[in-house]
């Protein structure tokens, strides 16, 4: 008996903690995101399900020192970084936030758009009620209202999966890709895999997670709950990449069709030859994570800029408390919709701009991200261990060269590896 309610009493402290670490992570398999994995899956096939495991160490080691960091300080990335560094430190970084996550939002509406067409509903129908039902559901609902909807949005990714039972793959083919690396020298084969490993680790998710754990009031005795749904949300998100791979190797590489250029696009060809459903659920996947990503990254935002200036931020406070807050989710809201909406809009510098602008902001963060968790004054016995450390580093120096690597392929040669136009519509970072 004891031993029952003791496993319940876990298992409610776990249920209440849960929730950043996940919806995080998955909400990473953004509109761009989905792009990514889509292309790689038909130029590539199974090739680049290898890169997936590291992926998910890099992932969970980032994204584990910013719930450390929320969880033992209280305070949020952006908050911290203006106590410990200096105003000047935090303008660049909320400047930076301010550009990336606009770019951003704009393909998250692109992808709502897109996904809308495929069930032959207009952009200029479909946008503007996504922008009204996004800004109702954060603007009135408490931070726990939302939480719940966003976890139900996790979910409805498991439409991937299907989907790629439906496209019936070479398993043994996949399994085998998985666990055995296959490195290529190839100009497109690099930069694909710059992009996968890329899209992986955003800087915005470590601002909204960190965020989030001080706002549902995770403190130090639920550390290692916080850290179980980091891992669990690192690893559910892999899992979705996985599929989305596999479902469009199995049909779009297959059969010779490797110039898809946007997830979209791709849910259209999957008709033919995975049938109706598997495609309906692809489009419909595209849509919940265009919907998902187009709530989060602009409250991301406020969270940088309204704990960086000491403004009130938190979906707990009403718009009156929190006037600056709110009025900053709208405004990304209302820009990113709109311009989805204008004629011959200029996406291309847009977008283009944006993942340059996060290539340059993603080694910073995570530069402040291991200064900061190794502050003892900060930290006290919760700084990086040492073998911690030597991950956390690795994975960082990787990653920043990667990046410097697509940010100099994007600027001066983007059609050098043989993406041409698709740069419109890949979210690497």
């Amino acid at each position: 008996m004891r031993r029952t309610r003791s496993v319940r009493r876990r298992l409610a402290v776990l249920l209440a903690v849960v929730g950043p670490g996940l919806i995080t992570s998955n909400v990473d398999n953004d509109a761009g995101g989905i792009t990514t994995y889509t292309i790689a899956g038909a130029q590539f096939g199974y090739a680049l399900l290898w890169s997936l495991i590291p992926m998910t160490i890099a992932l969970y080691v980032s994204e584990e020192m910013c719930a450390r960091l929320g969880v033992i300080t209280g305070k949020g990335l952006s908050d911290l970084i203006r106590e410990e560094f200096g105003f000047r430190s935090t303008f660049f970084v909320m400047l930076a936030a301010l550009a990336v996550d606009l770019g951003n939002t704009v393909a998250e509406f692109a992808g709502i758009a897109a996904a809308m067409q495929i069930f032959g509903i207009s952009k200029y129908v479909a946008v503007p009620i996504a922008a009204i039902a996004v800004w109702i559901l954060v603007v009135r609902g408490t931070y726990r209202q939302v939480e719940k909807i966003f976890l139900v949005a996790c979910g409805f990714y498991l439409t991937y999966v299907v989907s790629a039972f439906l496209a019936k793959p070479d398993w043994l083919v996949a399994a085998k890709e998985t666990v055995i690396p296959s490195l290529h020298m190839n100009a497109a084969y690099l930069l694909m895999l710059t992009g996968l490993i890329g899209t992986t680790i955003a800087p915005w998710q470590f601002f909204y997670m960190q965020a989030s754990f001080v706002e549902k009031r995770v403190g130090p005795r639920q550390y290692k709950h916080a850290r179980m749904d980091v891992l669990v949300g690192s690893i559910s998100c892999m899992v979705i990449v996985f599929f989305v791979i596999v479902c469009c190797a199995a049909t779009l590489h297959v059969h010779g069709l490797t110039n898809i250029t946007d997830a979209g696009q791709a849910a259209q060809a999957l008709e033919p030859l995975a049938g109706k459903w598997a495609a309906g659920l692809f489009a419909f996947g595209l849509l919940n994570a265009s919907l998902f990503a187009a709530s989060i990254l602009p409250l991301s935002t406020a969270h940088v800029i309204c704990e960086g200036l000491g403004f009130e931020a938190g979906l707990d406070n009403k718009l009156k408390e929190a006037p600056t807050f709110y009025g900053l989710y709208t405004a990304l809201i209302v820009v990113g919709a709109g311009i989805i909406l204008i004629p011959r809009a200029p996406l291309l510098k847009i977008l283009v701009l944006s993942q340059v602008a996060n290539g340059i902001w993603l080694p910073v963060v995570l530069i402040f991200i291991l200064l900061l968790i190794n502050r003892r004054d900060l930290m006290g016995v919760h700084v990086n261990t040492l073998g911690f450390n030597l991950v956390a580093w690795a994975a960082s120096i990787v990653m920043i060269i990667l990046t410097v690597v697509l940010v100099y392929a994007t600027i001066f040669n983007p059609s050098a590896a043989g993406l041409g136009g698709t740069i419109l519509n890949l979210h690497f970072f």
